[in-house]
């Protein structure tokens, strides 16, 4: 997993999976901007396109195909596509791929014939991002939560049922029984636990949504705090303050005050992930870098750090909205 924090930033920072979280910071992808004469000049011909070598057909884009203040269109790869374009006091043409699709961005004095030859040069970049991107907005809807009873969340691993219940006071997590294998190699199961939450059946989404996440960071902090207190006598480091994160793109940083930030939504996932990033933050008490040295610290207390690292990938996050 990449991290490379700012050359001046105090705090070390571990990098979310792009795919996962809030759409609203939803992934941008430029390529490198596409140099245009150093005056108004005679358009390119759209025919150049063509002096791309052959290559297997493009992704076709799964949506985003229609950018929703698009006031152009072009036909890439046999479709067309609705594209903002901005003039800008610039030099180059750029392409930015976002959530809602493909903006460009032009000089004023560039004719659309040039931008069309532009994105045409481009085109097989742009359908693949368009792909990737209308991919992981299905993939971050596929994640996206239904706040009401019987709701299925994930939850350490396991799963997490929502139960409304205005019997109930607040919220009550109830534990499945502890039930043996039934054979010694076998391999259990994630535990099923049920959220009782003291809400009526007719509570609206944002009630539930509200008391559950409240509920979660609490588990969190505390989880947090107790494995904290495991690592950090063994890595020889002391927890100052130990803040909980909302970040969307990170899992935790440290800093070199003995401030360390978990993201509340690790929650979700198994205790091995967990104490992943909780031994790569201490870790950085130690070694404020990502050089051999700062690993060989992870290592001492976690020698099967890397196929933990990779866990983090595993399963989408839910998104709460």
């Amino acid at each position: 997993m990449k991290r490379r924090p700012a050359p001046d930033s105090p705090d070390l920072q571990l990098s979310l999976p792009l795919l996962y979280g809030d759409t609203s910071a939803g992934t941008r992808t430029e390529p490198a901007a596409t140099p245009v004469s150093a005056g108004p000049a005679a358009p390119a011909p759209v025919a150049a396109a063509a002096l791309v070598p052959a290559a297997p057909a493009a992704p076709r884009p799964t949506g985003l195909l229609r950018h929703p203040r698009g006031n152009r269109e072009i036909s890439l790869g046999g479709q067309a596509i609705a594209y903002e374009l901005k003039r800008a006091r610039r030099r180059t043409i750029g392409f930015v791929i976002g959530t809602e699709g493909l903006a460009v961005s032009a000089p004023r004095w560039v004719g659309q014939p040039e931008i069309d030859a532009a994105l045409a040069s481009k085109e097989r970049w742009i359908l693949r991002k368009l792909a990737d991107q209308g991919e992981r907005r299905q993939r971050v809807e596929a994640a996206r939560l239904e706040w009401r009873d019987g709701t299925r969340l994930p939850f350490l691993g396991g799963t997490l049922v929502l139960v409304l219940d205005p019997g109930v006071r607040g919220v009550l997590l109830h534990e499945p029984a502890a039930t043996p294998p039934a054979h010694t190699d076998a391999i259990a199961e994630p535990p099923e636990r049920r959220l009782h939450i003291g809400l009526p059946l007719q509570a609206d989404a944002a009630q539930i949504r509200e008391g559950v996440q409240r509920w979660l960071q609490r588990q969190a902090l505390q989880l947090f705090e107790a494995r904290c207190g495991h690592y950090a006598p063994q890595l020889g480091v002391q927890v100052r303050r130990l803040r909980l994160s909302s970040a969307q793109t990170r899992w935790g940083s440290a800093s070199a005050d003995g401030t360390v930030r978990l993201n509340w939504r690790l929650i979700h996932f198994g205790l091995a992930s967990i104490d992943y990033v909780v031994v790569h933050e201490l870790a950085h008490l130690r070694e404020m870098n990502h050089s051999p040295a700062f690993w060989a610290v992870v290592h001492s207390v976690m020698p099967d750090y890397q196929s933990r690292r990779g866990t983090l990938k595993d399963g989408p996050v839910p998104v709460f909205d």
